[in-house]
């Protein structure tokens, strides 16, 4: 699909679009577990109400075979090509804390981990900690390393375990490595520049002073004792939803990564709770207000990565418990989907194609009875590139306009 070819056909409509998106939702057969996935073994007495009239199928973030981040996740959702439309993971986070990037400012996304008396690291997640002890770990990071040399350091804090880093100065640049080698076992890498521009140099350069000090300030901290970073970007501008597709859009995300790349896409960014019922009640006050709703489930990403099936199954059934509050607002097209897989044998994001669902008047019912992978493979939609995806739900909308005479 070529993106302005539906952003030439996209008309006004007074139709309603919910895109409902469990992070890391698809997964794989699990041996332990009857070869169910957790999708499948989830109670879902809504979801199998609702998908015998959805059609079902599947979609690829990136290609085949590619593992894709979350930023490039979402913009494919959001109908840009993921490969064109380049955002860093800092920059996404730093704007979803609401840090007001200025230009030649380069952000960061951080989190704290737990290394062991070598260096190397024995959990990148630092056991989770509450976002209170983050927040008080940030404070005093902030207070400790306010500068290094003409560079002001900008920390604030996430949810859990993560923070966000913003670099201001002259003279800096992107283009760097992460100092975080992604996995456990391993100790924190030097951040190098990948240009060689001056600017790059430099960046890395504060960077790597900052995790060497960072990691002096909380040597005498537990869990928490040491600290990576990645993702180092600037801001890039690029047109929204309502330029795009003639769209009145509005994000409901907890998590500071997943509300600014919303915020890149010309999203209003609403105040929202952290529970299911929470996000979808935040959609029925502003449900007048806009015609397309994100609408983000953290929980089944996190469950993935920590390797818990059940937590898996667990959110994936709150979020059913809470359907009917969502249903009720009576949407003309809902699509539950995901912006990547993180199977729970895996432990991280992966290349499998992630289970989707539309319901809509005409989207073809194809009577399977309950949406899990197995089923989204019999769909209907087959399998396609995520960036299509807007183009399903607005041409489902009445929101696109007929091709050539």
């Amino acid at each position: 699909m070529i993106p302005s070819l539906v952003e030439s056909l996209a008309i006004e409509n007074t139709t309603r679009i919910v895109l409902l998106v469990l992070d890391g939702l698809g997964d794989l057969p699990n041996p332990d577990r009857e070869w169910l996935s957790p999708l499948e073994a989830a109670r879902t007495p809504n979801f199998d109400a609702l998908a015998p009239r959805c059609a079902l199928g599947r979609i690829l973030p990136v290609a085949q075979g590619i593992t894709p981040g979350s930023g490039p996740g979402h913009l494919a959702l959001f109908g840009y090509d993921p490969l064109e439309t380049v955002v860093g993971r800092g920059v996404l986070e730093a704007i979803g804390a609401d840090f007001e990037l200025q230009p030649g400012d380069v952000a960061a996304r951080a989190n704290f981990c737990t290394v062991d008396g070598a260096g190397v690291i024995t959990d990148r997640r630092a056991g989770r900690i509450p976002s209170e002890e983050c927040a008080r770990l940030v404070a005093r990071l902030q207070a400790a390393l306010p500068r290094i040399e003409d560079v002001e350091i900008l920390l604030r804090p996430g949810k859990g375990h993560r923070f966000v880093a913003v670099l201001r100065g002259p003279g800096l640049a992107g283009e760097v490595s992460d100092a975080d080698p992604h996995k456990e076992g391993k100790k924190v890498p030097s951040a190098v520049p990948l240009t060689t521009e001056a600017g790059a140099a430099k960046t890395a350069r504060i960077v790597n002073t900052l995790v060497a000090r960072a990691a002096e300030v909380l040597k005498e901290e537990r869990p928490a004792n040491a600290a990576l970073m990645r993702g180092f970007s600037a801001r890039p501008h690029f047109p929204g939803f309502r330029e795009r597709f003639k769209l009145r859009a509005a994000a409901l995300a907890a998590y500071p990564m997943y509300r600014g790349v919303a915020q890149l896409a010309g999203m209003a960014v609403l105040p929202v709770g952290d529970t299911p019922g929470d996000a979808f009640a935040a959609a029925g006050k502003a449900w007048n207000d806009h015609d397309f709703f994100f609408i983000h489930i953290k929980g089944t990403d996190q469950a993935g990565e920590d390797g818990d099936f059940d937590a898996k199954v667990a959110t994936i059934e709150a979020v059913d418990q809470a359907l009917p509050a969502l249903l009720a607002l009576r949407p003309d097209v809902l699509c539950v989907s995901g912006d990547h897989s993180t199977p729970v044998p895996v432990k991280q994001h992966s290349w499998h194609p992630v289970p989707t669902l539309v319901h809509a008047p005409f989207c073809g019912a194809d009577r399977l009875p309950r949406f899990h992978e197995r089923n989204a493979r019999a769909g209907s939609l087959g399998v396609f590139p995520s960036k299509d995806l807007m183009a399903v739900l607005m041409a489902n909308a009445g929101r696109l306009d007929k091709y050539g005479a």
